[in-house]
């Protein structure tokens, strides 16, 4: 998701705006970032089922009327802002994932894979409600490395970005981000030999 400096920072700017309680920045906002979000948004959907109810666009409507309602957060940047997007994207997936399932017990499930590009490739593709389950667990045992899968399976993030948003260096997000592809793996297969 690179971009313009300058872009980049009039997006943290019009953040800051609206965290502030400018609710006409958002506004502005929207049409900035509304490419990337439709990225995200297709990435999700693209491991998704063929015939989804939900689209990439109403996706987008979906995470928009969320960032409408939600108190305003402490907004530091445009990865910052891209991640609660992305954690959103997923909330609302995953809610109608198990929706559906409760619906038709266990029927139904949806898919995703880990591929690099978002990224763990080559790993088979899991199912969304599993994975979040799992991602929940890690959360439990070391939130820093469920962060890191959230922004750069979720989010899209890369290194760098995932490492500015958590304010850490890149050698820990990436050391968090292969030690949590295993955990992940481990606890959806259930396969203990694969170690942490």
């Amino acid at each position: 998701m690179p971009e313009p400096s300058s872009q980049s920072h009039e997006i943290t700017k019009l953040l800051h705006a609206w965290g502030s309680g400018d609710a006409a920045a958002l506004d502005r906002l929207m049409p900035l970032v509304y490419a990337d979000l439709h990225s995200t948004a297709r990435r999700y959907m693209a491991q998704e089922r063929p015939g989804h109810t939900i689209q990439s666009t109403a996706l987008i409507h979906e995470v928009y009327v969320r960032l409408v309602d939600s108190q305003a957060a402490g907004w530091q940047d445009r990865a910052h802002f891209f991640a609660i997007c992305s954690r959103m994207m997923r909330q609302i997936l995953t809610d109608f994932a198990r929706s559906r399932l409760s619906l038709k017990r266990g029927g139904g499930t949806i898919r995703v894979a880990m591929e690099d590009s978002l990224p763990a490739a080559g790993e088979s593709p899991t199912d969304l409600v599993a994975l979040d389950d799992a991602l929940n667990g890690l959360a439990r045992v070391d939130e820093r490395k469920s962060q890191v899968v959230e922004l750069r399976f979720f989010g899209g993030l890369s290194v760098q970005e995932t490492a500015e948003v958590l304010k850490t260096s890149e050698e820990t997000v990436k050391r968090d981000w292969s030690l949590a592809k295993l955990w992940l793996l481990r606890e959806m297969t259930g396969d203990d030999s694969r170690g942490t």
